[in-house]
């Protein structure tokens, strides 16, 4: 998929610490050789090797001093020896990014360990004691005591963690309009987005349509119809379409350029129905997934928790994101021609996936440009399509993925979930930007999670298995409410045992 431009570039200080009744060159070789191990399998320029070993709070405002001066967005706290507590933690208190901790295991010793012994499988407690002390949230890997190569992999899974959460206090959601009526499930108090470091500017739709109509004859609008027509192909079936909505593309483009303010990313929650295509004459579907394609969410009917769950997701996976309803089950005739027998799901573990056409162009099979079917029927039934027009429809492409969402509760709790599945390589027959999902157990998740807990219809699909990382995203925000589909004889909270 493309590179996705909107997001942090992570690039992490690893920082050696040293008690000082420990030998500081213990500390300082491992140190070196977790970065050697780095280097070797991994991005070398996402990782700066401080040359301040922290013994003590002068050395700690040292080291602080020059992996800011190195323009370091996160840090990789290493306890090479056991470790001074107090200057270690004020380091990661006083770090303006992301921070993990990880800590040495014993090398190789031959006759005698007494010279050699570093003792940081105790020093790691002490750290993440005092750590709770301050108040101060840091990723520590499952089991943070490691050989070098063990580290060097911990860094690199602390990579994904570290981009989100930098994200995060980095982005403002702009949003257009309120929800649809009767789309309340897409309506979520926004206070808790301040917990999470993010800023929201909110408009209303005649904004957009004011900002829409200033771009009309835009000497831009040419090269984007050029770059529409090129991108499309064979797909191109509603060509006439393509000035209006180069017109908006560029329209969402210029204003998260002039209302971005002092953040560095941005993503949309827009109104895209019904008064949008009787006033801006189209559907915005296609622009949708094309600002997805460049890094820049559009989620549909103004879903502010859809957009920064594909955010969320986008930092993680570095690849494109889109936002879907969980929508219909798979027809019995489907599951038993192409599903049982060949894939290892029940029909009720299926389910498809789908929304209007917002999908990137790049995520579908045969995309085509087409128009919205369902608003066609209401808006223009009698007639050829016109002001329907605008969607990119296609079958998902199969492979792994992760359904995520990250949300705020009526009661304006954060929650979250991620599924783990896959979307399967069967021609779904319907139309949209659709896919058929594979995820195991869905029929208990969507009753014990996604009706048990209130969540809406819509979420985001990242493309691959990141539910590691995207739990360890919402561990360091201080998420509490984590779910995921649990498998089978594994009992959710209000799960009947006896049925």
């Amino acid at each position: 998929m493309n590179k996705l431009s909107n997001m942090p570039e992570i690039k992490i200080a690893l920082v050696a610490v040293s008690r000082d009744c420990f030998p500081m060159s213990l500390s300082e070789n491992r140190r070196r050789a977790v970065a050697a191990a780095f280097r070797e399998k991994y991005d070398a320029a996402q990782l700066y090797e401080c040359p301040v070993v922290i013994e003590n709070e002068k050395d700690m405002r040292r080291a602080l001093d020059d992996i800011n001066a190195a323009e370091c967005s996160a840090l990789a706290v290493y306890l090479g020896n056991f470790g001074p507590e107090t200057p270690e933690t004020l380091l990661a208190k006083y770090f303006d990014g992301p921070v993990m901790f990880a800590a040495a295991a014993e090398d190789e010793c031959g006759a005698e360990l007494s010279d050699n012994r570093g003792d940081a499988f105790c020093g790691m407690l002490n750290a993440s004691y005092n750590l709770k002390l301050r108040g101060v949230r840091a990723y520590i890997p499952e089991y943070p005591v490691g050989t070098a190569p063990e580290v060097a992999d911990m860094i690199a899974g602390f990579i994904p963690v570290a981009r989100a959460v930098a994200g995060l206090r980095n982005l403002k959601l702009i949003t257009f309009g309120p929800r649809p009526q009767d789309f309340l499930a897409c309506n979520a108090p926004i206070a808790r987005l301040y917990d999470l470091g993010v800023e929201i500017e909110e408009n209303s739709e005649l904004d957009l349509f004011a900002a829409y109509n200033e771009h009309a004859g835009d000497e831009r609008i040419p090269a984007v119809v050029a770059e529409m027509t090129a991108e499309l192909g064979e797909g191109n079936k509603m060509a006439g379409i393509l000035p209006k909505l180069a017109q908006y593309e560029i329209t969402l483009l210029d204003w998260a350029e002039q209302h971005k303010g002092d953040r560095k990313y941005v993503a949309f929650a827009n109104k895209c129905w019904p008064s949008f295509q009787t006033q801006f004459g189209f559907v915005p579907c296609y622009v949708n997934g094309r600002l997805g394609a460049r890094g820049i969410p559009v989620s549909c009917e103004v879903d502010i928790y859809g957009a920064l769950s594909e955010y969320v997701g986008q930092c993680v996976s570095d690849e494109i994101v889109t936002l879907l309803d969980i929508n219909n089950t798979v027809p019995a005739d489907i599951y038993r021609e192409d599903i049982e027998g060949k894939f290892g799901y029940t029909q009720r573990d299926t389910f498809m996936g789908f929304h209007c056409g917002n999908g990137s162009h790049c995520i579908l099979n045969s995309p085509v440009m087409k128009y919205q079917k369902i608003m066609h029927r209401g808006l223009e039934p009698d007639k050829e399509p016109d002001i329907t027009r605008g969607t990119l429809e296609g079958d998902i492409k199969a492979g792994d993925i992760t359904f995520f969402r990250l949300h705020s509760s009526a009661d304006t709790k954060l929650q979250a979930y991620a599924a783990q599945g896959e979307i399967l390589p069967v021609r779904t027959r319907s139309f949209g930007t659709i896919g058929i999902f594979g995820i195991s157990e869905m029929a208990r998740f969507y009753r014990y999670v996604l009706i048990e807990k209130g969540y809406p219809h819509h979420g985001a699909v990242v493309f691959g298995h990141h539910g590691k990382a995207l739990f360890d995203v919402l561990k360091y925000l201080g998420v509490e409410d984590r779910a995921f589909n649990r498998p089978a004889g594994m009992l959710y909270k209000n799960e009947n045992p006896f049925k």
